[in-house]
């Protein structure tokens, strides 16, 4: 092998080398904010019903990419836990979706409870929308559009909050804070059937 076909060799595992570092290089990279969504909200479908039309879907997929350009954009950097470990918050949400026949309303309710890196509390807010609508036609983007409009408020709740504020923008950056997101699945669980569940889907 010639010295020209060495270093072009050299040069090529470099390159290679330096790809397969990048995922790590990002995943190390810390936030200001980590989101905690229940392994549930991604394994067990949510059903919403309209007499002769059904409709199942998980809300984890969905609330997760709004929520981390949503909070991105008004908190800055925003991570998922399990993939970052460094950052200053971490904040579980709970996302909630009910239809009411009747009224054929969507009804969205996002709760974030936030904690710091340690896993210490801080404070809880809520998000709520609603949205007209029948259930067969795009359900889908009319579900996500709610979620949306319920992450908005929930924002907005959030921003008026300035020891929050100060938190995820001034707070030591913890290396460990990966750690503070084990301490969410010794939370209570999201219940499969809630009493509002029930209450806004016959009035």
């Amino acid at each position: 092998m010639s010295q020209e076909s060495i270093v072009r060799f050299c040069r090529r595992s470099l390159a290679v080398a330096a790809l397969a570092w990048l995922p790590a290089m990002v995943q190390a990279a810390p936030a200001n904010m980590l989101i905690y969504i229940h392994p549930q909200e991604y394994k067990h479908p949510v059903k919403l019903w309209q007499y002769y039309a059904d409709f199942w879907y998980e809300q984890g997929p969905l609330v997760e990419s709004l929520a981390q350009e949503m909070l991105t954009q008004t908190f800055g950097e925003t991570g998922m836990c399990g993939v970052v470990n460094e950052a200053r918050a971490l904040v579980w949400l709970q996302p909630r979706m009910y239809y009411n026949p009747h009224m054929t309303t969507y009804y969205g309710v996002v709760r974030a409870s936030v904690y710091t890196s340690s896993g210490e509390p801080v404070a809880t807010y809520l998000g709520e929308a609603r949205k007209h609508g029948f259930l067969d036609v795009q359900p889908r983007k009319q579900v996500e559009e709610v979620y949306r409009m319920s992450m908005e408020r929930l924002i907005e709740n959030m921003q008026q909050d300035t020891g929050l504020q100060k938190l995820v923008s001034e707070g030591a950056i913890s290396r460990d804070a990966g750690g503070a997101c084990a301490i969410v699945p010794n939370l209570p669980p999201p219940k499969l059937i809630e009493l509002d569940y029930l209450i806004k889907s016959v009035h």
